[in-house]
């Protein structure tokens, strides 16, 4: 064996689980001492981790999303492919909002927690369908990427790429280049997620120190109901789902995806851990061409914890303070805006856009945003950790139903070897199909 091979001796998995308890020290110390100049530190330190992650996220989208489409062209049976992703995309999505919606209903979210409509705001933006339709096609092709809409670049994208399968030959050296410029982003985002255990220290750190718990406690009820919501479909409805519909043991499906979920966790950013979520998802045996499709679409679209628990609940939560009865009619709404309207979270940090888009939708008061707003990073995190979860689930899943998952692949898979990326290595490149 190598130097090199032995040069990360200490698995990625344990760095960010030893930067998380240190981010609870750092946090703990800085407000339990008042030390403001720690405070600073733990902020900055944060900040730009999660600058660094934003700072490739536009281009990132395009090229991940252009390349993806044009992969699928090397797939048999490619529309069959595409049209299963969704659908489990979607049925995913209607358990994890029932799951929401009956959880929310048990447990009364708003009871009890001193809150008044007076103590709501609104947001400064605010989603409605109207917003949503409209808003996603751009009307230039500058904006959307300096101002970091990411729904507009998927639909950019996703012209592109058609439009290259459609051109066929003569699109290629677009093709090579697209390639080319994703894989040099993915290397670069690669690097700045080596630094994540950095990047945990400040973040829970500064989450720790500017909330303490006091503010946990104002929302106990529902923190834990989210928190309980996220962990029932990522440890209860996802190994269901392996067991019976992939025939998988899904102790080994998190042991190989659990890097991308602690990933997700820290950075609150499904777009930023996309790099690493389609290596644990190829690692588990998905093949190559259509993990680089179902990946990044899923990155963009499949948010089980921020576009379905998180606004069923809250929905709920806000109707409670705002003394508003909900009726059937409207936790069928509720469902309906969860299955079609995930995308509308785009995969970025925070769900204030999908929670405005299901208040709209129900009527309930935007107010009700600002209640919710305080504590959002705290939430933010398992809920982005669960939705990259399944961001990686489902190619599994569709994969084992198609009898393309590379079964030897999934059963050996071990997220400690994402230290040293497979495809990395010159002389690991596979052969072209």
């Amino acid at each position: 064996m190598s130097s090199h091979t032995k040069s990360f001796k200490v698995p990625f998995w344990a760095q960010i689980i030893a930067g998380l308890v240190l981010g609870v020290l750092l946090g703990w110390l800085a407000r339990s001492q008042d030390l403001s100049w720690l405070v600073t530190t733990l902020e900055k330190v944060g900040d730009t981790f999660i600058g660094l992650l934003k700072l490739a996220v536009a281009p990132l989208v395009f090229f991940a999303i252009l390349v993806s489409i044009t992969n699928l062209r090397k797939v048999n049976n490619a529309a069959r492919l595409a049209s299963r992703t969704l659908l489990w995309f979607m049925a995913t999505s209607l358990i994890a909002v029932s799951i929401g919606l009956v959880i929310g209903l048990l447990t009364d979210p708003g009871a009890g927690t001193g809150l008044t409509p007076k103590d709501g705001a609104k947001p400064e933006d605010t989603g409605s369908w109207i917003d949503f339709l409209t808003g996603i096609v751009p009307t230039d092709v500058i904006t959307p990427f300096t101002e970091l809409n990411v729904l507009q670049i998927v639909f950019m994208a996703a012209v592109a790429g058609i439009a290259a399968l459609q051109l066929g030959e003569k699109a290629q050296p677009i093709l090579t280049l697209s390639e080319s410029v994703l894989s040099l982003l993915q290397k670069a985002l690669w690097w700045v997620i080596r630094l994540a255990p950095i990047g945990t220290v400040g973040l829970i750190g500064n989450a720790i120190a500017t909330y303490g718990w006091d503010l946990i406690g104002k929302y106990a009820t529902f923190t834990v109901d989210i928190y309980v919501g996220c962990a029932i479909v990522l440890f209860v409805v996802y190994p269901t789902l392996l067991a019976t519909v992939a025939k998988a043991n899904p102790i080994q499906f998190f042991k190989g995806a659990w890097p991308a979920i602690q990933l997700a966790f820290v950075s609150r950013s499904s777009v930023g851990t996309m790099p690493l979520t389609q290596k644990v998802t190829e690692r588990l045996g998905v093949p190559k061409e259509y993990a680089s499709f179902a990946v990044p679409f899923g990155a963009t679209t499949k948010m089980d914890g921020c576009a379905a628990i998180y606004p069923a609940i809250a929905a709920i939560f806000v109707a409670q303070i705002f003394d508003i009865q909900l009726g059937v009619g409207d936790y069928l709404l509720i469902a309906f805006v969860s299955v079609v309207g995930s995308a509308a979270t785009a995969g970025l940090t925070g769900a204030t856009v999908m929670l405005t888009l299901t208040l709209s939708t129900l009527g309930l008061p935007m107010e009700g945003v600002g209640l919710l707003l305080a504590i959002d990073p705290i939430l933010d995190m398992m809920r982005t950790a669960t939705n990259v979860a399944g961001q990686a689930l489902i190619p599994v899943l569709v994969s084992a139903r198609e009898n393309l998952l590379d079964r030897d692949a999934y059963a050996t898979a071990d997220g400690s070897s994402l230290d040293e990326p497979r495809d990395e290595r010159p002389e690991q490149v596979p052969a072209a199909a």
